[in-house]
């Protein structure tokens, strides 16, 4: 069981701190043996997730270290990138990736999709708008965490992870 005031990572809910822990009669429930966090998402300040304690549906696990987050930082050139054919044929593995607490898998779809973009510019297309939608997903679930392990803000965690890789444009 995680406390309040630590940073967890939920399912499709991303990075967010817990602000309570309170049993189910606290949220319209009946049944006091069932606890719930709620955690106030990183990205998104509007709204609370409730989420269910040692839920088996529902992973959450503890933000990585600042020790794993720079070792995965230095990493990065090194993975390689998704190979991806169609948007329509993509989705489905697009949505299977982001379900998955594999940060090596969010790096190589995003390197994918920029490789995938950046070829589609140079022919005079547009970016789909499929890809951009992944794209702008995997990237805040990644750079939200680094942000939250390196104690950086979300929108440093690209420029960090250029300088620490000596990556230009």
């Amino acid at each position: 069981m995680y406390n309040i005031g630590e940073y967890i990572v939920s399912g499709n809910s991303g990075v967010g701190q817990i602000v309570d822990i309170v049993d189910s009669t606290k949220i319209g429930g009946t049944d006091k043996k069932k606890l719930y966090y709620i955690v106030q998402p990183l990205n998104d300040g509007k709204g609370l997730n409730y989420v269910l304690v040692n839920s088996k549906r529902i992973p959450v696990r503890k933000v990585i270290s600042k020790d794993e987050a720079e070792t995965l930082v230095k990493e990065i050139p090194g993975i390689e990138k998704l190979a991806l054919g169609s948007q329509r044929s993509n989705e489905a593995k697009y949505k299977e990736i982001l379900r998955s607490d594999d940060f090596y898998q969010w790096i190589q779809l995003i390197k994918g999709l920029n490789l995938k973009n950046e070829e589609r510019v140079s022919d005079g297309k547009k970016v789909g708008s499929l890809d951009e939608r992944y794209m702008k997903m995997a990237k805040t679930k990644l750079y939200s965490e680094l942000a939250v392990a390196l104690e950086i803000e979300t929108d440093e965690v690209e420029d960090y992870i250029r300088s620490v890789n000596n990556i230009t444009d």
